[in-house]
């Protein structure tokens, strides 16, 4: 019933005024929605990029679900003063010729539910004491990304195959996130195998909360068990890890060597089913991400691999 009153929600955005303006120089079309009602979560909203000729033409196009929206496309309205260029890098990473463009949905960060709203419930079901009190402490309310990822996977999905014309399937189908997005990614990703082929998880928060207020080799077992009861086989999936060396990235290093090690022992290949980098130098910040995202989609996005 929760999930058919979230459906009607959505849908009825088909009938809600636009904001629609051109991406500039770099071609393609942005659709702002400002407010977009998702039951059982702060209200979202989104910002729609459709890449250069989708109004000129017929065809269908695979779907990039990406998590605060409100820094991939547009420097005035980011938190940072500082943007991915989201459209930028789909369009640098379709010019090699292995992808083909994407249709990217930005959705938005809601403000300060944004911890509860990336952090994976099922792994924040599995803490206990010291790291349970430092999550309960950064998720006033209740952690909610169990609702938001079904939010995605169901209503907004849909609504987003009824309103564009997109590919609808698990192999055309990517979700790519930063940081605590990063998180969510990833979680939307194993959680989700049956809707999202491809995941980008971009310097992931691995310790979930102050990475200086806990137990590294706690939460450290915690992730490898998290990921082993759900990684299974690749199937035709793929997910691209990184970090960089600097700032808040400086403390990922040992969780995404744990990460990677299990990804290996579930024989997943790397290189063609998983992808793990580290940046040398990079900052945890937008303008590190936007350097590399073109590789990022290029590796991520293509067509065979």
């Amino acid at each position: 019933m929760r999930w058919m009153v979230m459906l009607m929600a959505v849908l009825a955005l088909i009938a809600t005024p636009l904001a629609a303006q051109d991406a500039g120089g770099n071609g393609g079309r942005l659709i702002e929605y400002e407010r977009v009602p998702a039951a059982g979560l702060p209200d979202q909203r989104l910002t729609i990029w459709l890449p250069p000729g989708y109004a000129a033409g017929e065809g269908r196009f695979p779907v990039l679900y990406m998590h605060d929206g409100h820094n991939l496309f547009d420097v005035t309205k980011s938190n940072f003063n500082k943007i991915w260029a989201a459209d930028t890098a789909m369009l640098a990473a379709v010019q090699t010729g292995q992808v083909e463009p994407h249709i990217i949905i930005g959705i938005w960060a809601p403000g300060p539910d944004r911890h509860r709203q990336y952090l994976p419930r099922s792994l924040y079901e599995m803490t206990s004491g010291n790291l349970r009190q430092q999550m309960d402490g950064m998720t006033a309310g209740g952690v909610i990304s169990d609702r938001y990822l079904e939010w995605i996977a169901g209503p907004l999905k849909t609504w987003v195959d009824a309103s564009f014309r997109t590919r609808t399937g698990r192999d055309d189908t990517a979700i790519v996130g930063s940081s605590m997005g990063g998180l969510m990614s990833c979680y939307a990703f194993l959680e989700r195998p049956d809707v999202f082929g491809r995941a980008g998880c971009v310097s992931s928060h691995w310790p979930a909360v102050d990475p200086r207020a806990i137990d590294e080799a706690e939460l450290k077992a915690l992730w490898d068990g998290w990921f082993a009861a759900r990684l299974g086989q690749p199937d035709g999936r793929r997910v691209w890890m990184d970090h960089g060396t600097a700032t808040l990235d400086a403390f990922y290093a040992p969780y995404q060597q744990v990460v990677d090690a299990r990804f290996a022992a579930a024989g997943w290949q790397k290189g063609r089913d998983w992808e793990s980098k580290v940046y040398e130098g990079a900052e945890h910040e937008e303008n590190a991400w936007a350097t590399r995202l073109p590789e990022i989609f290029g590796w991520l996005l293509a067509k065979q691999r």
